[in-house]
């Protein structure tokens, strides 16, 4: 008998390949940073403000993002978005000034990327049981973690030999290709709000995440995450140059490897623990998430204060392995306590407000690096990391009063 993948793996493979694309064509903006700023003039602040509009245009657009999720058909508001923003990271490396990276990189791959999230993660959660659900959703966040990691070493080395924008070409290009083999291999789904009056559904979407005191102790959480964890990602390889003299290539592949390799086993850690004991525990993924800032937030706090190159990257991969337990559940708690029907819409609420809190960071990193260092920062942004568990901390406390 011949064996086939059920569509439901196929469908996390798919997705799988297509948020790796996601991460890398934002990624190759991070350990490119000094290459491109060197080649434009531009200043650490001005770096830092494009990273800023990335996220911040990522977070405005997102409540449509999540309405699309819920009105349109997910197969297609998917493929179209990988291919917008495939596009605009081709067109990326034909910036000449900070207008065009700005706008290149906050309104079309920010935009491009915004719509991606809550389609996939329903699709995604619509074809698993609650027996799979965490297990499929952080399956699809490994691609995060890869994408970081392969993407960091291809850019880096493509710019070492044909210059930084061939790596923009090369990406976005390949994510063209994506998009294509996605419209085909991706099956046709019913959108769940089809029923329903656009503005209706909005309103509706809008009272389900507004009247869920959970879900917004959530986001706020996710906005401590989001914040801390965006000023890593965008100056940890231009920190890990300053601080030890590394190569582009060798901060690019540090930078990446050791925190999102130990997040890959944290994430799948985190979920399989949470999936085991949400029968006993209906607050289970919540501890999880709770666990994970806890343990997470001294090895952050070291990735500052190291001294040598051993302990920066034991510090990192530290921070990676908890920050994995946080984003195995950052999905599948939030569908514990949001009607099904508009769970794209509430996941783009928490993104939204987590990103346009978290949109300031890189700015201001690149603002406080003539100050206190890119390692004061570091030790800075810990200290936020570890006070985002209290928010999760609340909501537990407020699930158990209600369930008493």
């Amino acid at each position: 008998m011949k064996w086939k993948i059920p569509y439901k793996w196929e469908l996390v493979f798919w997705l799988f390949v297509a948020f790796f694309f996601n991460q890398a064509d934002r990624q190759i903006f991070n350990v490119l940073l000094l290459d491109i700023q060197h080649d434009l003039g531009l200043d650490p602040s001005q770096m830092g403000l494009v990273g800023t509009a990335l996220i911040l245009v990522n977070g405005l657009l997102l409540p449509l993002a999540g309405l699309a999720g819920d009105r349109l058909s997910k197969k297609w508001v998917i493929t179209g978005a990988l291919l917008f923003w495939s596009i605009a990271t081709m067109l990326t490396g034909l910036s000449a000034g900070l207008p065009a990276l700005i706008l290149l990189r906050s309104i079309a791959t920010g935009g491009g990327e915004a719509f991606y999230t809550p389609s996939a993660n329903k699709l995604i959660s619509e074809n698993h049981p609650e027996s799979t659900r965490a297990t499929a959703l952080s399956v699809h966040q490994a691609a995060l973690y890869l994408g970081f990691i392969i993407s960091g070493v291809i850019a880096t080395a493509i710019a070492g030999l044909w210059g930084w924008r061939k790596a923009f070409y090369v990406f976005g290009g390949a994510g063209v290709v994506l998009a294509l083999i996605l419209a085909c291999r991706l099956r046709p789904d019913a959108p769940s709000g089809k029923a329903e009056p656009v503005g209706l559904l909005m309103k509706d979407g809008l009272k389900a995440f507004f009247t869920s005191p959970t879900a917004l102790l959530l986001a706020v959480a996710g906005a401590g995450f989001q914040f801390s964890g965006q000023a890593f990602l965008i100056w940890m390889p231009t920190c890990l140059q300053d601080g030890f003299a590394m190569s582009a290539t060798r901060a690019a592949f540090d930078a990446s490897f050791y925190p999102q390799a130990a997040s890959i086993v944290g994430v799948l850690l985190g979920a399989r623990l949470a999936d085991k004991y949400v029968c006993r525990n209906k607050n289970a993924r919540m501890w999880v998430q709770i666990a994970g800032f806890v343990l997470g937030a001294p090895f952050f706090y070291l990735i500052g204060a190291a001294q040598t190159e051993t302990v920066v990257c034991a510090a990192m991969a530290g921070y990676g392995l908890f920050k994995g337990f946080y984003d195995s559940n950052l999905f599948a708690s939030i569908y514990d306590v949001i009607d099904e029907r508009y769970r794209a819409m509430a996941t783009s609420f928490i993104l939204m407000f987590s990103l346009i809190i978290a949109s300031m960071s890189p700015y201001l990193l690149g603002v406080l690096k003539p100050l206190i260092g890119l390692d004061g920062g570091m030790k800075l942004m810990s200290l936020v990391y570890l006070v985002s568990c209290l928010p999760i901390l609340a909501a537990v406390l407020l699930r158990r009063r209600k369930m008493s």
